[in-house]
C-alpha cells in the first residue's frame, strides 16, 4: 500500500507535460522574495566643498576689465575710424573725387590754423539736413583742419549776435561763414570811400547760392542743389584770398567781347567755380602781357596773328609759369598760329573727324581718354563723345628735338577706331582715300610742358599748354559731364593747381514722378483700406490664437 502510494504521488508531482517538477516550498520562497522590500544600499555622507570667494572674485573682475577693454577700444575705432555708407541713388552725401583731393592736399594739410566752417541754419529750413550732412562731411575728411560750427540762429540767437558782431554782417538766416584766415588780420577792411569790405580770406555761402532755379512758365522753381559745388568754390577762394587770372585774346578769338553765347558762359562759369576769372585782353597794339595774367585762352581762331603779335606770344609762353588754353573749332588755323604750335609739338591738321556706320555717317566724334596723365588720371579709359565738329591733331611724342628743347607733348584723347580724318568734307561723298585722309592714330586734345617739369625743383616754374580741337562741346546742346571734368581738370592743372584735377560734384536735380488718375486712387485705396484691413485681420487672429 504505501508504495502505491509513493507511486501515486509521484505521479501527481510530475507536470503532464513531462516537465521539470516544482517544489512547492521554493515556490513560496521565491514569492516571499518578490514581496519583501529590496535592501537598501549603505550611503555615505557627502561633504561639501568650500566657496573660494578668492577665485570666483579674481574671475569676475577679469572678465568686468575685459569687457570694458573692448568697449573702450570699439569707441576709439568708432570714434577715429569711422566708415560711412552714402545708400542714397545719386549718392548725395558723397563727397566727389575734386573735392577729396582737394581736402587731402597740402593747401588744407600744411595749415597750422584750421579752417573755421560756421553753418548757420535753422533746423526747420527744408536744406538744414543736407547742408549739415556736407559740412560734416567736409570737416571728417579734411582730418581735423576744418572746424565745424553748427548754430541755429531761431534757438540759440545770443551765439548768432555774438558770430554777427565779430564778423560785421547782419543777421541773415540760413548762410554758411568759411574763415580762412591764418593770423589774426581784421575781419573787415575800410577803402578811402568808407566802405567797409570783408576779408578776402573770409567768404559767405547763402542759402539762394545753393540752389539751382530754373524760370518755367514765368514762374522761377527750383530744379536743384549744388552745395557741394558752391563750398568748395567758396572754400577754394577763402584760402587762396583772391582769383586766378585768365585773359580771353578777345580780337582774335571768335567768342569775343560782348559775345553773350551759351557757349562764353559755359566757360566762364565753369571757371569761376575753379576761382578762376575770364577777363578779355587786346593783343593788337599792345607791347607785352601783363604779369599779372596767368593764363591766354584762344576760342576758335579766325584772324591771324602778325609777326609782333607772335614774336609776343612766344615770349610769354617762355616766361616761367605761363599757362595757355587753346580750342580750336572747325575753322582752319591761321598759318602763323598754327606754326606756332607746331614748334610745340602739336600740328592742327584742316580735316574733319567722321567715321560710317551701317546706314549713316558719323559726325560726332568718339573718343577716349589716354592712360598716363596724371590730372585726367580718374579719366582714363573712360569713352565720351564730342558733338559738333571736330578736327584732328598730330603730337609728336618722344620727339628728339623737342626733347632737347625741353618741350614735352603728350595725347590727351584719341579717337576710336573706325574714324578717320576727312580732308575733303563738304564737297561731295565722303569716304577714306589713304592719299589725302589721315588714319589712325587720330588725337582730338593735348598738353604740352615746357622746361624740367620731372625736376622737383624746378617743375613748378613749367609753362604749360593745353589744345582741344573742338569748341561744340561747350554749347549746352552738346554738354557731357565727362567733357566738361576734362576741361575743368585742365584750367586747374594749367594754374598748378592739380589738387582740384577729378570728377567735379553734380547738381543734385528734382524728380517727378507721374502716375495717372487711376494710379493714384489705386495708391490711395491701398493706404487707406487694405493695408488698415491686413493689419486687423492679422491683429484677430494673433488675439483668437492666445484665446485658443
Amino acid at each position: 500500500m504505501s508504495k502505491e502510494k509513493n507511486r501515486d504521488s509521484r505521479k501527481t508531482a510530475s507536470p503532464p507535460d513531462g516537465g521539470p517538477v516544482e517544489n512547492p516550498q521554493d515556490k513560496k520562497t521565491a514569492q516571499s522574495a518578490k514581496q519583501a522590500p529590496p535592501a537598501k544600499k549603505a550611503q555615505h555622507p557627502r561633504t561639501s566643498r568650500p566657496l573660494n570667494r578668492l577665485r570666483i572674485g579674481t574671475l569676475t573682475l577679469l572678465q568686468l576689465l575685459l569687457l570694458s577693454t573692448t568697449l573702450i577700444c570699439v569707441n576709439y575705432l568708432s570714434l577715429n575710424h569711422a566708415k560711412r555708407w552714402d545708400l542714397s541713388r545719386d549718392s548725395e552725401y558723397s563727397l566727389c573725387s575734386a573735392t577729396l583731393n582737394y581736402l587731402g592736399s597740402p593747401a588744407i594739410q600744411d595749415r597750422e590754423k584750421p579752417v573755421k566752417f560756421i553753418v548757420a541754419y535753422r533746423r526747420t529750413s527744408p536744406l538744414y539736413e543736407r547742408v549739415r550732412a556736407l559740412a560734416e562731411r567736409f570737416a571728417s575728411e579734411s582730418k581735423g583742419k576744418i572746424e565745424l560750427v553748427l548754430v541755429d540762429p531761431m534757438r540759440e540767437s545770443d551765439r548768432m549776435e555774438e558770430i554777427s558782431a565779430t564778423y560785421g554782417i547782419s543777421l541773415i538766416r540760413d548762410l554758411i561763414l568759411i574763415d580762412a584766415r591764418s593770423d589774426d588780420s581784421p575781419v573787415t577792411t575800410e577803402k578811402e570811400e568808407r566802405i567797409k569790405v570783408l576779408n578776402p580770406h573770409i567768404k559767405l555761402v547763402t542759402a539762394e547760392h545753393l540752389l539751382v532755379f530754373q524760370t518755367i512758365a514765368e514762374e522761377r522753381k527750383i530744379s536743384g542743389f549744388r552745395g557741394e559745388e558752391m563750398m568748395t568754390a567758396r572754400l577754394v577762394e577763402s584760402i587762396e584770398g583772391q582769383p586766378r587770372r585768365m585773359a580771353l585774346i578777345a580780337d582774335k578769338s571768335r567768342i569775343g567781347r560782348r559775345d553773350a553765347s551759351p557757349s562764353r558762359k559755359t566757360l566762364e562759369d565753369l571757371l569761376r567755380f575753379q576761382n578762376i576769372t575770364l577777363g578779355e585782353v587786346q593783343i593788337s597794339g599792345a607791347e607785352s602781357i601783363s604779369e599779372e595774367i596767368e593764363g591766354l585762352v584762344i576760342i576758335s581762331p579766325q584772324y591771324d596773328f602778325s609777326e609782333d603779335e607772335i614774336s609776343m606770344l612766344e615770349d610769354y609762353w617762355n616766361r616761367p609759369r605761363s599757362a595757355m588754353l587753346l580750342l580750336l573749332g572747325d575753322r582752319k588755323v591761321p598759318p602763323r598760329l598754327k606754326a606756332f604750335l607746331r614748334k610745340q609739338g602739336v600740328t592742327p591738321r584742316d580735316d574733319r573727324i567722321i567715321g560710317r556706320s551701317k546706314k549713316s555717317w558719323i559726325t560726332k566724334a568718339r573718343a577716349f581718354f589716354t592712360e598716363g596723365v596724371p590730372f585726367t588720371d580718374e579719366l582714363s579709359r573712360q569713352v565720351t563723345e564730342f558733338g559738333g565738329a571736330s578736327s584732328s591733331l598730330e603730337v609728336r611724342e618722344g620727339d628728339s628735338d623737342l626733347t632737347n628743347r625741353r618741350i614735352s607733348p603728350i595725347s590727351l584723347l584719341e579717337v576710336e577706331p573706325g574714324f578717320w580724318g576727312e580732308t575733303q568734307f563738304g564737297t561731295g561723298e565722303a569716304s577714306y582715300d589713304e592719299r589725302r585722309d589721315h588714319d589712325a592714330p587720330l588725337y582730338l586734345a593735348a598738353a604740352v610742358t615746357r622746361g624740367a617739369q620731372s625736376d622737383d625743383r624746378f617743375a613748378a616754374d613749367t609753362s604749360r599748354m593745353v589744345v582741344i580741337a573742338n569748341t561744340d562741346f561747350l554749347n549746352p546742346a552738346h554738354h557731357r559731364a565727362e567733357n566738361l571734368d576734362f576741361l575743368s581738370s585742365s584750367a586747374n592743372w594749367l594754374v598748378g593747381r592739380e589738387s582740384l584735377a577729378g570728377i567735379t560734384p553734380r547738381a543734385i536735380s528734382t524728380y517727378k514722378l507721374p502716375l495717372l488718375q487711376a494710379q493714384a486712387s489705386f495708391i490711395n485705396r491701398c493706404n487707406l483700406i487694405f493695408m488698415p484691413l491686413i493689419l486687423l485681420i492679422l491683429g484677430t487672429f494673433i488675439w483668437s490664437s492666445r484665446r485658443a
